[in-house]
């Protein structure tokens, strides 16, 4: 990249005239900087090894001192939406194709294997420069715009929720799915058959850009957590206990879940817990809370089957339940 294109598309200060013009990579890390690299500098201490390696420019926000003026010293007001602006002109020049998704969407592809021309773009502006520099030309990538700003991409396009090529599911339990897709079967995925239509949103847009795909294991999905527990609410094996505890923390998602739970199963006892803030009339095996505290007190008295805690995850359950003083729970809100 051109001095003269880093220091404009980062509305930055040069405070050096160095005779350098274009630089081979950007780098975090001071270790791997070679002759002729341009190092952004998150800390200060790590620049002198970047110098030593043979760096010919230093993008940094915090003060710095300059040891060579033969350097191109750019300073930024801000790191990392200068960062983003750069990635923002590397995806113009690679012209990469943006396809936005929602949050259940985006796991999912996380945990399927595909063809190198199409990558989940996700985390923080300096893992997405150190991850994404370097993608080839014309690659395909998701994004959620919930989670990272829909600026970083020209024209990004929405995943259509049309079914072209829908999946026919076989056989389904709450934990794991047979189905066939594109006449090909897939039999006891690990995975909830509450997932069934963003997978076939994501298996759609596979095939329609005729990506290919490798089906494995669903792992640690931050969404519908199913945890089997005891009376005592601790976790416990699967199918060992009559209590299973569902979290959905993010509302974004809640009455798909509840849907679902009511649709697949009427044969049981249902609680559903909100956050009192979505507090209804309507909803006869609904209760609501405001702190940790209640959300306990709640499933301890409350006979059910099924329970689904909204606007929480799991990580409730490790805490001293008898003993911790209320904690107003967070949530995430569209």
């Amino acid at each position: 990249m051109r001095l003269e294109n880093v220091v404009a598309l980062t509305s930055a200060q040069l405070l050096t005239t160095p005779e350098v013009s274009v630089f081979q990579k950007i780098l975090f890390d001071p270790a791997k900087v070679k002759r002729g690299d341009l190092f952004v500098a998150i800390e200060s201490d790590d620049i002198s090894l970047a110098l030593q390696n043979g760096a010919y420019g230093v993008l940094f926000e915090k003060q710095a001192q300059i040891s060579d003026t033969e350097v191109a010293w750019i300073k930024v007001k801000n790191l990392n939406d200068a960062l983003l602006r750069l990635l923002r002109f590397r995806f113009i020049e690679l012209e990469l194709e943006a396809y936005a998704c929602d949050s259940v969407v985006l796991e999912l592809a996380k945990q399927i294997d595909t063809s190198e021309e199409i990558v989940v773009i996700d985390g923080n502006i300096q893992e997405l420069v150190k991850r994404f520099w370097d993608l080839p030309p014309k690659t395909k990538a998701l994004f959620c715009p919930k989670k990272l700003s829909s600026d970083l991409f020209i024209d990004p396009k929405q995943l259509t929720d049309i079914a072209k090529y829908p999946i026919e599911v076989v056989e389904k339990t709450l934990f794991e799915t047979s189905f066939i897709f594109d006449d090909r079967y897939y039999e006891r995925i690990a995975l909830s058959a509450f997932f069934i239509p963003y997978l076939q949103k994501l298996l759609n847009f596979y095939k329609t850009l005729d990506v290919s795909f490798g089906l494995r294991g669903f792992e640690n999905l931050p969404h519908f957590e199913i945890v089997f527990a005891t009376k005592n609410l601790t976790p416990t094996q699967t199918g060992a206990s009559e209590t299973v505890l569902i979290f959905e923390r993010d509302m974004e998602f809640v009455e798909d879940a509840m849907e679902y739970l009511q649709k697949e199963m009427r044969w049981a006892k249902l609680l559903f817990l909100l956050p009192r803030s979505f507090e209804a009339s309507d909803c006869p095996v609904c209760r609501y809370y405001d702190t940790t505290r209640e959300v306990f007190n709640i499933l301890k008295t409350t006979p059910f089957h099924f329970a689904l805690v909204c606007g929480s995850g799991s990580e409730i359950l490790n805490e001293e339940k008898e003993t911790a003083e209320p904690k107003q729970l967070t949530f995430e809100l569209i």
